[in-house]
């Protein structure tokens, strides 16, 4: 996914269609949550003008994340549609965010897709089972994990505040 700025010229009339898996398993080694990727399917097209040159692009594939929960393993999707401009030539400095000055001769897109499959990671993913086989325990020696539900339903007033409860009821 590397191209030389003249390579890229010889599509300017019909534009360059890309195809291509990509393997990404060193995201594994950027981001520790990431415990596996699958190859990522890079598909798009490119639209090359002599000032600039703009990837149309959809990524697809999978992450295998720990459940925020369990910790057993989750297949995430991964499903990204993003567009990234070069400019070839640097007359001014791009102010916005999927705009980059090309350094050089060459245009390579691996980095750049990397940063977008980094960013698409979610902060916590969980597993449909209730109690998958090799999750991490649920309850132990004087502790439980407690639902958001059984919290609602479990208000039990702690017993060094109980008199606390009644003082509004002695003012009636």
């Amino acid at each position: 996914m590397k191209w030389t700025i003249t390579q890229l010229q010889k599509y300017r009339d019909k534009g360059l269609i890309l195809d291509e898996k990509l393997d990404v398993s060193d995201l594994k080694e950027l981001d520790k949550q990431i415990r596996d990727v699958s190859e990522i399917q890079v598909s798009g097209k490119a639209d090359i003008s002599p000032s600039k040159v703009t990837f149309h692009l959809h990524l697809k594939g999978e992450y295998i994340l720990p459940c925020s929960r369990t910790l057993v393993d989750v297949s995430y999707p991964i499903d990204i549609k993003t567009t990234e401009t070069f400019l070839l030539k640097a007359d001014y400095e791009p102010d916005e965010d999927n705009v980059y000055v090309v350094e050089g001769d060459v245009i390579d897109l691996v980095p750049i897709i990397k940063e977008n499959l980094l960013l698409e990671v979610p902060m916590q993913v969980f597993c449909e089972e209730a109690n998958p086989k090799g999750a991490a325990p649920q309850s132990g020696n004087d502790w439980t994990v407690l639902s958001e539900d059984a919290v609602k339903q479990e208000k039990k007033v702690d017993p060094r505040l109980a008199g606390l409860a009644k003082f509004f009821e002695d003012e009636k």
